[in-house]
């Protein structure tokens, strides 16, 4: 019997050219996405330390200006007072309003730190001279950026 060169039994086991090709093109394809996902949860790892570190700065000032009495006539005590102290930019840093810094502090080395203060009594109903906003925005250096808002009650 003649051998048939197009028989089964003639073909060797394997792939074709054409077959490694597309198989390599999917392969790439997945990999490329892949990686392109990797690549951005590596690029975003870092920002919760960044954000900690912000939240720490802003945390810590934030303390530190609601430890002061409210305003500069307050006594020891913090008994209330009809008259209250307008909000002062003063070096004594001795109240609250005292820290409503105009530009922004750089006293620590890893984040700067702006502080506002304002008058709120309205946003808690009562007098609005008895009651500040203190807001307190640290960036950084990484690039996070928190803001934190308390209000100092005049009692």
């Amino acid at each position: 019997m003649p051998v048939n060169s197009c028989s089964k039994y003639s073909q060797k086991n394997g792939f074709t050219l054409i077959e490694l090709i597309v198989f390599i093109v999917i392969v790439s394809v997945a990999l490329t996405g892949l990686i392109s996902v990797f690549n951005q949860s590596v690029i975003n790892s870092s920002d919760p330390v960044v954000q900690i570190r912000a939240l720490e700065c802003a945390q810590a000032k934030m303390d530190e200006v609601l430890a002061r009495k409210y305003a500069d006539n307050t006594p020891v005590g913090g008994s209330p007072i009809v008259a209250c102290a307008a909000i002062a930019n003063d070096t004594a840093l001795d109240d609250v309003g005292d820290y409503n810094f105009a530009a922004t502090d750089t006293s620590k080395s890893n984040c700067s730190i702006s502080v506002t203060v304002v008058n709120a009594g309205d946003d808690l109903g009562i007098e609005n001279t008895q009651a500040r906003r203190i807001t307190v925005t640290a960036a950084s250096d990484g690039g996070g950026q928190m803001t934190l808002s308390a209000y100092r009650v005049n009692f």
